[in-house]
């Protein structure tokens, strides 16, 4: 970026809706900076598209998630990784940016990176080498000239397992605290007031949601069960949409579904608890402050590997709580109940959850734990987590070259 007049081209990568999010609030922030000089090209969804992005493939090939649904499309991952890395060598952009999706994103580094090793790579999420797998820092570090990660405690990870230089740009789910809190604070209705509303989030792939919709079910038979007139409702995203609703058919309450951010935003808001998966999810829970469970059950492969897992020894001073649950990694303790494959019952869940649609310790001790993840996450940063990621890139963008890495 030497002659501030000259064309600017920037290759991005997502591979599933929460990547295509970030790319999409990224190539925003880009374009309000360079205007008409960035030209952006590479893989997105519909966010990324609906910013001028047009994908070399839908993402929805490369979105799996569980290794026997990888292992079933693998031929096309292969094909898709190969088509990317080759789109990306041939496009010659000032940056690369690799959102997320790591198994499929990394591999597209490394071989952009073999192919022109004075590519600048920036790496937009951090791959959760603080809980497995933390040789992967380090290898990271061979491709990549700066990792943005989102959650507080990675770029401590990252400095002690020999990762690439990392910075802290914050959460998205951070800006749109106001968005999904209700005004008056959360409190359950009194008697007679209103029914209970109860938010259901089985996940947005499809792998999640085959395997947890029958237990939900089971669980919100239970809780229906005590609370006459129980309102559900689910936040699908139109790919599992159809899905959703052929598995919840039969369930004991017919769900509400609604799909869409403003959609989903209000059913943040009005909701009193959440049965949701362990994923992301939980941390935007967390910032709105709605008490939950989480629960996930893994494929066969994912059930032997689990097994093995463990936080590498080096980071468990900086992660202190072995748990799936991103609010409990951040507040270092176990303030939301998990229950993870052979755990992943109705007899175990629904008490949990029950707990929580009561006036009580339970579901006071889960508010007053949710206030202190926005504190943490919110700690250092001096903009929003969209203009402070634009500002890393522009940085790289404006470094000098490096032909000899």
């Amino acid at each position: 970026m030497s002659d501030p007049a000259a064309p600017v081209r920037v290759f991005l990568v997502a591979g599933e809706p929460s990547g295509d999010l970030l790319g999409a609030r990224l190539m925003q922030g880009l374009a309000a900076a360079l205007g008409d000089r960035v030209a952006f090209s590479g893989v997105g969804g519909p966010a990324m598209t609906g910013e001028g992005l047009s994908s070399l493939f839908p993402i929805a090939d490369i979105a799996v998630m569980g290794i026997g649904p990888v292992l079933r499309r693998l031929p096309l991952i292969l094909r898709r990784i190969r088509e990317t890395a080759e789109a990306a060598i041939a496009a010659r952009p000032d940056v690369l940016v690799l959102i997320d999706s790591p198994d499929f994103c990394h591999r597209v580094a490394a071989r952009v990176r073999e192919a022109r090793p004075d590519q600048k790579i920036v790496l937009y999420v951090s791959p959760t080498v603080w809980a497995w797998r933390p040789g992967r820092a380090r290898k990271i570090a061979r491709f990549t000239d700066r990792l943005l990660a989102l959650l507080p405690f990675e770029p401590a990870a990252h400095r002690v397992l020999g990762g690439p230089p990392t910075a802290y740009v914050g959460h998205p789910f951070v800006e749109r605290v106001a968005a999904v809190r209700p005004e008056g604070g959360r409190r359950l209705p009194a008697p007679g007031e209103r029914p209970l509303r109860l938010l259901v989030l089985p996940g947005s792939r499809r792998s999640e949601v085959s395997r947890l919709m029958a237990v939900f079910g089971e669980v919100v038979g239970r809780i229906a069960a005590d609370h006459r007139g129980l309102e559900v409702v689910i936040p699908a995203v139109e790919h599992v949409r159809a899905e959703i609703a052929a598995r919840s058919a039969d369930w004991p309450v017919r769900p509400i579904l609604v799909t869409g951010e403003a959609e989903k935003f209000r059913a943040f808001r009005e909701a009193d608890a959440a049965l949701a998966a362990s994923g992301t999810v939980t941390l935007e829970l967390a910032l709105a402050g709605l008490p939950m469970v989480a629960c996930y059950r893994l494929d066969f492969i994912g059930r032997l590997l689990k097994h093995v897992l463990d936080i590498p020894k080096a980071v468990r001073p900086i992660v202190k709580v072995r748990s799936a649950l991103l609010p409990n990694l951040i507040l270092g303790e176990k303030a939301v109940p998990e229950f993870i494959d052979e755990d992943c019952t109705a007899d175990r869940i629904a008490p949990a959850l029950a707990a929580l649609l009561v006036e009580g310790e339970a579901r006071d001790r889960q508010i007053a734990a949710f206030a202190r993840v926005e504190a943490i996450m919110r700690q250092g940063l001096a903009e929003t987590p969209g203009a402070t990621a634009t500002r890393i890139v522009l940085d790289v963008l404006a470094e000098p070259s490096v032909t000899d890495r």
